[in-house]
This record gives C-alpha cells, structure tokens and sequence, in this order.
C-alpha cells in the first residue's frame, strides 16, 4: 500500500469484525422474521458504505481494502467470500463508480490487527491525493486506537467512522453500521416494522 497511488475514495474495514456482525444481525433477524437471512451481498454493502460515506451517483474511483486476521481465508457470511479468491485484486464498476477490492492480512507476529489496521488508517489519512474515508473498525476493541490515529487528520478530508452505536465523538462524521449491513442482508425496514407491531 506504501508504494502504490490511492483513489480519491478509500474504504478501509475490519473484515473478521464485518463478518462478526452480519452473523449476530442475521442470528437475530432470522428468530424475529422466522426466514433464513442469506449471506450479505458484499458490493451492496459496499454500496451502502459509500452512500453512508457521502459518495454519490457518478464516476468515482473507490478504494476498498480489507485488513484481516492471518487464519482469516473466508468471510463467512458474505458472498463472494473467500478474502483471496473472490475479492483481492478484484474490482467492479456500478452507477456509484469503480470499486477496486484489496485484502490484507496481518502477516508480522510482531503486529497486531489492531496496529495494522490504524496504521494503514494514519497512512491512507496523510496521502493527499485522498479526499473521502470510510472507515469500519472492530469499535468494540480498538476505537479508541481509530480516534488516536485521525486525530491530526486533515480537516480537507471527510472522514466517516462506521460503527454498530454511537461513540465518543473525534474530529469526523459518524454512521451506524448495522444499517449498511442490513441492506445487504436482504432485511428490510417494513418487515422489521411488522414484526415490531
């Protein structure tokens, strides 16, 4: 990543931590809709992100890498799943832009996810050729990592932190990423209304 150029729109995600919650929402909304979730269409989702992220129709060139635990091969509850086979190195074009995938694996045993994942945070912050973030950390364990890193981010750049409830706030916008996630679990709002009635 240190040698190559960025897109003007980069997405950086926890990938291990996506599929963690596509799996609690799916767990939950299958008992409460009594049907069976199926796995979540990642372009949507990476869709979804982008809107949520201030992206919008037209050509826009988008970065989307997903930073991922070394045993980690296949996300579970996403399709396509496999990190390497079906993702790295490839990309797809929709009204929204181009998206190009990318995963990374913690390779180093001397780094953490956690150092890995706000580093290439910092390092994706400092290009100047990049104007839009979207980052999904896992924020129940390293968020206050994530704030550390963009606290001297420029304030040029929107920057949206995507997480499952509020947090503290820092010097960027904030989404719920249940939302996102469900869209692309196939769950709509009406029958969750329905079933809340």
């Amino acid at each position: 990543m240190e040698n190559s150029k960025l897109s003007p729109n980069v997405i950086l995600a926890d990938a291990d931590y996506i599929d963690k919650v596509a799996f609690d929402l799916s767990v939950n909304f299958e008992r409460m809709l009594g049907r069976r979730i199926p796995p979540a269409d990642m372009a949507r989702w990476i869709d979804c992100v982008a809107l949520d992220g201030g992206i919008r129709e037209g050509d826009n060139d988008v970065q989307v890498i997903l930073v991922h635990e070394r045993t980690t091969s296949v996300l579970e509850n996403f399709s396509p799943s496999s990190l390497d086979d079906d993702l790295n190195g490839k990309a797809f074009k929709d009204h929204l832009g181009e998206f190009c995938i990318s995963s990374i694996a913690v390779e180093d045993e001397m780094v953490d996810k956690e150092h890995l994942f706000c580093d290439s945070l910092m390092h994706v912050c400092s290009q100047p050729e990049v104007k839009r973030v979207m980052v999904i950390p896992n924020g129940e364990t390293y968020y206050d990592g994530v704030r550390h890193a963009l606290k001297d981010a420029d304030d040029e750049k929107r920057i949206t932190v995507f997480a499952m409830q509020p947090m503290p706030c820092g010097n960027f916008r904030q989404e719920i990423l249940g939302y996102s996630l469900m869209n692309a679990l196939g769950i709509k709002g009406e029958e969750v209304s329905r079933c809340a009635n």
